[in-house]
This record gives structure tokens, C-alpha cells and sequence, in this order.
């Protein structure tokens, strides 16, 4: 498969790393690149927090020395605050991309109007992709979105079309609705429509890769120029490296025995320190993943437990060491889907949202409160 050509950037394997708050860290996306290539999203960051400079964001948007290239996603409903952060990204040299993230089915988000709900408006969606664009200059933009609210207001034809006519490097689409959240089975055909309807810009699918080869899957059933990796990497790190080989590209074989999944979650947690420069407070991030790593592996609930309250580097080593380093890699049982599903749920959204695909008043003033001021999800 070819290069994905995202504006002036190239990215040799056509593989993205979704943004996942409290995941995509400098410190995860370090260990991801360490196993395979790709483009490695940030968490993502509030364009008020950055153009107030709020000290969580600035340390999020950091990038290690081996990152190339770099990548930040944005998250607004204000077209100011949107265009300023771009323009600070790019003026500054915080990034080489900026993605736009319009797929945030998150409640306290929605019921404000942000988020996935955003694109219903479609002026408002058209001022901010714009603006982001024009503060960006040379940092190619791209735009992330669902497929819609629900199954009876779609939005991403639409948003796509906006996003390609203002300058939008490449559009991805998470082919779940508002309201489908991450329940169910992502609608693949949607990906190959979108594909159609897109002419001079990437499209990229996001939903349901749990492996390489459903990666191919999808690019043979919807023709889109390459994928966006979500929870298929939660606890496998090493899912780049076999995505690599499936699009060409070159990356180490891996055999996934308990000792190298071991050892894999113990570099995380000293990347994790690393980038916190605070041992405790790495080794209490990486708590939340253990489960994620070990799934399927012969590691007993109360071992798992442990796991999940370690504050010292050398309290993992020492756990490590009790387990049966010498399992094999257990097959099924560590495949497939990974991360919170949750189910569906109506959609949570300003009152009156839907009955015009315009802004007027009421629904701009919800939009004040949808402007958060923290960063991270």
C-alpha cells in the first residue's frame, strides 16, 4: 500500500494512533514507535487551555526528541480560540500536524454542543475548520469526526465536503454515531462512502481494528487511504509493529509470551516515569493498564490486583518476578476487542439542537460553557 500523504508530510505505513485521553501520552507513544511507524496523536488538547498556556496542557503537547513527526489534536468550539491555538502551534514549532477532533461522545462535552453534536451546526463547523486551517498555515489540518448524532441526523457527508472545500489536509471517520458511542460494530460501508464522496484529500477509517488484519479488512472493503487504531492497542503496543508488516513496511517479529508482555508493561511504566519525572505518579499511571496488558494471560485476579497499586518501579520488578515468565503467548484469548465498549445511549445535547443545522443565540451561548479550560479528554 502506499505512503499516506497528509499535506506535506508523508507517512510511510498509512497507520494513525487515535488520541485517547489519559493514553496517548509522550510516554505511550514513545513505547508504540518503538515497535512500529506511524503518525502518534496527542491527547487531546483544549484550544482555550493552550491559548491561556495552562501548565497541564503545555506538557502535553511535548514531544520527545525521537518523535517525527509530531502531532497535536485540538479540541474547540470557538473558531478564535481554534484559529489562535493553531497559529501557536504552528508558530512556535510545537507540531508538524494538527488533527481536529469532532468525535468526543462524552455527555459533558455533547450536551454543550462540542464534540461529536458540533458538525450538526454546519457554519459553525465550516468557521472552525477554517480558522484552524488559516492559523496552521504550513501544518497540514485534519479533521476527525462520527458519523452523525444518530442514525436520522447524519453529519459526515457534510462535514467532509466543508472540511475538503476549506483546505483540510485529510478527513477520518469513527464509523459509530454519537449516540452508538463505542457500542455495537462499526459501520465499515459509511468508510466507503465517505471515500466516494472525498476527492482530493485521504480518508482514513477508525472503528473495530483489533488487529492487522482487520486493518487490511478495511482497506480492502472501503478503499480508504489508511487507518486510525484506537483501543486495539490498549496493553499491545506491538499491534504497529505487525500493522507495518501488513502495509510493508519493516518491524521486528514479536512473540508475545507472558515475559515479553512483562517486560513491554515494565518499560511503559519507566517511560511513564520518565515523563512525569515523578516515580510515584508514573507507576500510579500505569496502574489502569495492567489489566489491558495481561488479558488473556495466566495472571490470577489478585495478581492483577496488585498490579493495580504499585508506587515503585521496584515493586513491579518484584512482581514480575512471581510470575510464570515462561507461559506462552495464549492465542484467542488475548485477540479481539480490548477497552470500555459501554452501550448505546441517546444523545445528550442542547436543547433545540436539532432543529436547525444552524447557530442561532440560544444554541452559540450553550457553546461558551462547551469551551473547556483543562486538556486531556
Amino acid at each position: 500500500m502506499p505512503p499516506l500523504k497528509i499535506g506535506p508530510l508523508t507517512i510511510d505505513v498509512p497507520v494513525v494512533l487515535a488520541p485517547m485521553a489519559g493514553v496517548t501520552n509522550m510516554a505511550f507513544r514513545r513505547l508504540c514507535r518503538e515497535y512500529g511507524i506511524g503518525l502518534y496523536v496527542t491527547e487531546m488538547i483544549t484550544t482555550r487551555a493552550l491559548v491561556e498556556r495552562n501548565d497541564v496542557t503545555m506538557r502535553l503537547i511535548q514531544h520527545h526528541e525521537s518523535e517525527t513527526p509530531r502531532s497535536i489534536q485540538l479540541y474547540g468550539v470557538d473558531p478564535k480560540y481554534t484559529g489562535e491555538a493553531a497559529r501557536i502551534i504552528a508558530g512556535e514549532g510545537h507540531a508538524d500536524h494538527i488533527d481536529l477532533n469532532f468525535g468526543c461522545p462524552v455527555p459533558k462535552v455533547t450536551r454543550k454542543g462540542g464534540g461529536a453534536a458540533l458538525p450538526w451546526k454546519l457554519d459553525l463547523f465550516r468557521d472552525i475548520v477554517k480558522a484552524a486551517v488559516d492559523g496552521a498555515g504550513d501544518v497540514p489540518v485534519t479533521v476527525k469526526m462520527r458519523k452523525g448524532v444518530d442514525d436520522d441526523h447524519p453529519t459526515y457527508l457534510d462535514a467532509a465536503r466543508i472540511a475538503e472545500d476549506v483546505g483540510a489536509a485529510a478527513v477520518s471517520l469513527h464509523a459509530r454515531t454519537l449516540e452508538e458511542a463505542y457500542s455495537g460494530t462499526a459501520d465499515w460501508s459509511a468508510i466507503a462512502r465517505l471515500k466516494e464522496h472525498v476527492h482530493s484529500i485521504p480518508v482514513l477509517g477508525n472503528g473495530d481494528i483489533w488487529s492487522a488484519e482487520d486493518a487490511i479488512r478495511m482497506v480492502d472493503e472501503t478503499g480508504c487511504d489508511g487507518v486510525v487504531v484506537g483501543r486495539g492497542c490498549l496493553g499491545r503496543p506491538w499491534l504497529f509493529g505487525e500493522l507495518a508488516r501488513a502495509f510493508g513496511g519493516e518491524a521486528p517479529i514479536v512473540d508475545a509470551t507472558l515475559a515479553f508482555v512483562a517486560q513491554a508493561f515494565r518499560r511503559h511504566a519507566e517511560l511513564l516515569v520518565d515523563f512525569y519525572e515523578d516515580e510515584q505518579r508514573g507507576c500510579r499511571d500505569i496502574r489502569k493498564h495492567a489489566s489491558w496488558y495481561f488479558k488473556g494471560y495466566p495472571v490470577g485476579g489478585d495478581m492483577r490486583g496488585r498490579f493495580t497499586k504499585v508506587d515503585t518501579l521496584a515493586e513491579i520488578d518484584d512482581l514480575i518476578g512471581e510470575l510464570d515468565l515462561s507461559a506462552p503467548y495464549p492465542g484467542d484469548s488475548v485477540e479481539g476487542p480490548r477497552g470500555r465498549a459501554g452501550r448505546a445511549r441517546r444523545a445528550v445535547l442542547p436543547e433545540h439542537w436539532l432543529s436547525s443545522r444552524t447557530l442561532d443565540h440560544a444554541a452559540s451561548a450553550e457553546l461558551q460553557e462547551a469551551e473547556l479550560d483543562t486538556s486531556g479528554g
